[in-house]
């Protein structure tokens, strides 16, 4: 398998175990938005503490300009999409929220096309509606009673759509001038500092002793967060972004499993209809870009 197609679906892989984390913070107390500033903080944390003591060249700036890129990855896709997910899944289910989130590909896609004149062909085409419709199975969506959701829960779960593909686009800019590790250390340290006045430090910062919570915090902080944003990233620097985007549908598989084989949650025939047509879409993606590679003559 190409190296960036297999970095990319590590790192959705990866994303797909936050669930076990997220569900051991909620136990003491914590609310999602006060997870996500927990993953933010430990995550620039260990990213800074690593550049600091490694490569402390890479933590300079181009030019003060630059600071759009990050506040693009760490504000209007990390900490917008997580609250517009949180929301979704509020006013709605789980499972439509994370259905939702997922028309990212389709966004992604058509972005690409425009910013950065990405092929938008037959396959992708195709490859997009049959990782929808899978991760619609897979999460458990259809079928749907529409007219049991409420509109802006609807609303909601596309705003998580079109932060989470921004990630990708102003990554996309970004590693133009900087390493996928620089790009993700900057994401969450933005992210970080914005979300400081939203948590509860007076009520729950004595939470922040427990050795326990810290493990849960600094584990979230560091495997689906940190070293797979970095590999997801260093993925995309080597691969078109529409294609990423279509990739990381591998995360509500592994999230899946994690609950099946974690958690015991039942497993559905349908959820297995939509696990073979999201991987059938990848292979798809894989063997359509080998052949354009070949076509091109590039390697």
């Amino acid at each position: 398998m190409n190296k960036a197609f297999l970095l990319i679906i590590i790192g959705a892989g990866l994303w797909g175990t936050i669930g076990w984390y997220v569900n051991h913070l909620y136990t003491f107390g914590f609310t999602p938005m006060e997870v996500v500033t927990l993953r933010s903080w430990s995550s620039a944390l260990l990213l800074l503490l690593y550049l600091m003591i490694t490569s402390p060249k890479k933590l300079k700036l181009h030019t003060p300009k630059d600071i759009k890129y990050f506040l693009g990855t760490g504000i209007l896709s990390i900490i917008f999409f997580n609250y517009c997910l949180f929301t979704a899944i509020e006013l709605s289910t789980l499972p439509v929220a994370t259905a939702l989130l997922y028309t990212a590909p389709a966004f992604v896609t058509m972005m690409s096309f425009f910013l950065f004149k990405e092929p938008l062909t037959r396959v992708k085409i195709i490859s997009l509606v049959v990782t929808l419709f899978g991760t619609c199975f897979v999460v458990g969506v259809i079928p749907l009673n529409m007219q049991s959701l409420p509109i802006n829960s609807i609303l909601f779960g596309l705003g998580s759509g079109v932060g989470y593909a921004l990630y990708s686009i102003f990554s996309k800019f970004a590693l133009e001038k900087y390493t996928s590790l620089s790009i993700t250390t900057y994401t969450f340290i933005v992210a970080a500092v914005a979300l400081v006045p939203f948590f509860p430090y007076q009520e729950k910062a004595f939470l922040l002793m427990e050795p326990l919570v810290l493990s849960y915090a600094f584990g979230l902080g560091f495997l689906p967060t940190a070293f797979a944003y970095i590999i997801y990233t260093y993925g995309l620097q080597q691969t078109e972004a529409s294609e990423a985007s279509i990739l990381t549908t591998i995360e509500p598989i592994v999230a899946t499993f994690i609950g099946i084989f974690i958690f015991q949650e039942a497993f559905t025939f349908m959820q297995m209809v939509g696990m073979a047509l999201i991987i059938g879409a990848i292979v798809a993606i894989q063997v359509n870009s080998k052949s354009y590679r070949k076509k091109s003559g590039a390697t």
